[in-house]
């Protein structure tokens, strides 16, 4: 049948994410983030961290939450798990997924610029 598009299933498509390594930094950052995109749990990377649950959180609060809390976790024990184990001895105390992403971050930019300085010299 010409012309009939087919659904695409997510769950059928591969985003092979390779261990960041150092030098794949761009493209394993692209692919971690992709990847927790199709995992829906991407949300605490997209969000701020809502008010801790009290006993005065209303139901939408704890939902709000939890949801946050669930995917900050799943994210940061994903990533950890695609970061070679030289790397990882340096951002294994993060327990945030944005101060985690922002370590790595900050790691890897600062080496692609002495790198890049020392290519100029």
């Amino acid at each position: 049948m010409a012309g009939v598009i087919q659904p695409i299933n997510f769950s059928d498509m591969k985003c092979d994410v390779p261990e960041l390594k150092g030098d794949n930094y761009k493209a394993w950052k692209e692919r971690i983030l992709l990847h927790l995109g199709w995992m829906d749990i991407d949300y605490a990377i997209r969000k701020d961290e809502p008010p801790k649950i009290t006993e005065t959180s209303i139901p939408d609060q704890v939902d709000l939450y939890e949801k946050w809390e669930r995917s900050n976790r799943l994210s940061v024990m994903f990533i950890k798990t695609k970061i070679s184990a030289g790397i990882r001895g340096s951002v294994e105390q993060y327990d945030n997924v944005r101060e985690l992403l922002k370590a790595i971050d900050d790691q890897f930019v600062t080496s692609d610029k002495a790198l890049a300085s020392t290519l100029i010299m």
